[in-house]
């Protein structure tokens, strides 16, 4: 691969930020180096950052269910769910494939999660996707069948990391019925009685299969070196049980007090990027820049919105008065570590692999502005030295 040569850029490096030149040796970077040379690409000040790390993305459901009842061809979505990370910058994802159902509907969950993990498998294998792909499996732990479907996926060579999941109505994300009720007969089209029905049902499954299913699935993570999530940790019980459980990851807790414990006791905060551009939570929850004000968040998702991880770095920035180097952080090698990839990626350092984005942003002007409203502009993202998009 022909050496590339990126100078005058802002180079956001593990520690500081420099203009500088940065070089590229058979897809890893070979040299970095303050002052810029009279040849290669020249960004004209422009941000050179690391590839975004995204750990939970549901875009690979949108894709292929655009609109409810659509089943769009699968080897078609899991194409276009790749070009849409890549052209938000993301270089390595892991694919949010949930294992157990918690809508009132029937859905693809229940049915085709293991198409979905060999497509993008394949498609892989094959050399015809332009993002690095791993696997991240949701488990409900109310759905009955859940550690039987895991045992098959544990030796999986994709599979990065496992949340343990609890939706079931009255519990952690939805604690309030009445945020229950308004998104799911909202999003669903069903009656009250219907949903009345479906709760109790859900509750019943809850008390049924929750607490085994939870040990089964934290003994194959610990057997097998899995990175593992307790998702919406709502007190400080529920963090003390994944601690204790061996979790390394607090995804999205849905309070002040959960996300201060998690960080007390040496887990990384997950919060969503939608959360941090548009204010809040979409369910009522605790803020994520709430969070970010309070030194609490150490990884950022995408969660539905691709593009929003990229904006979310220079969001906070602007709201916290931080440098990029450390608003990137969450999204690039905080999430390496947390999927235990941080020794080939996620941060500019000789050796680790050319996985870039060029950005153009003015950040002084965004400061004074709406930070949701100021858009940074991708202008190239690369992965492994090649340009991807």
């Amino acid at each position: 691969m022909k050496e590339q040569i990126y100078t005058n850029y802002r180079l956001q490096l593990p520690t500081e930020e420099i203009i500088g030149t940065l070089v590229v040796k058979d897809g890893v970077i070979a040299d970095i180096q303050s002052g810029n040379v009279e040849h290669g690409q020249n960004g004209k000040g422009q941000y050179l950052l690391p590839g975004l790390i995204e750990l939970h993305t549901d875009n690979l459901e949108r894709c292929i269910s655009p609109r409810p009842g659509i089943r769009w061809p699968l080897a078609a979505a899991v194409t276009y769910h790749d070009r849409d990370l890549a052209a938000a910058g993301i270089t390595t994802v892991c694919d949010a494939i949930a294992i157990g159902d918690v809508t009132p509907a029937e859905s693809l969950r229940k049915t085709n999660y293991g198409p979905m993990i060999q497509a993008v498998h394949d498609r892989q294998q094959a050399g015809n996707l332009l993002v690095d792909h791993r696997l991240h499996l949701r488990c409900e732990l109310g759905y009955e069948s859940v550690p039987e479907i895991i045992s098959h996926y544990v030796n999986h060579p994709d599979l990065a990391l496992i949340s343990l999941m609890d939706h079931t109505p009255g519990q952690r994300q939805f604690a309030k019925l009445d945020k229950f009720r308004e998104y799911y007969m909202g999003k669903h089209g069903i009656t009250e009685a219907e949903l009345d029905e479906f709760i109790r049902g859900r509750i019943e499954a809850q008390k049924e299969h929750a607490i085994n299913n939870r040990k089964a699935l934290v003994d194959m993570a610990a057997t097998h070196n899995l990175s593992m999530a307790s998702h919406d940790d709502a007190t400080v019980e529920h963090v003390q049980q994944a601690v204790e459980e061996g979790a390394n990851i607090s995804e999205f807790p849905t309070t002040l007090t959960a996300a201060k414990a998690a960080k007390e006791n040496g887990l990384q905060v997950l919060m969503g990027a939608p959360n941090l551009v548009l204010g809040g939570s979409h369910s009522g929850n605790v803020s994520a820049m709430e969070l970010v004000k309070l030194d609490l968040v150490d990884l950022i998702s995408s969660d539905y919105v691709p593009h929003s991880l990229l904006q979310s770095i220079f969001v906070m920035a602007a709201v916290t008065g931080k440098p990029v180097y450390e608003t990137m952080k969450p999204v690039t090698i905080n999430g390496a570590i947390a999927i235990q990839l941080e020794g080939d990626r996620g941060s500019l350092e000789i050796g680790k692999r050319a996985d870039l984005l060029t950005v153009c942003y003015d950040i002084d002007k965004a400061s004074k502005s709406d930070s949701g409203s100021s858009v940074p502009q991708l202008t190239q993202v690369i992965r492994g030295g090649r340009r991807v998009a």
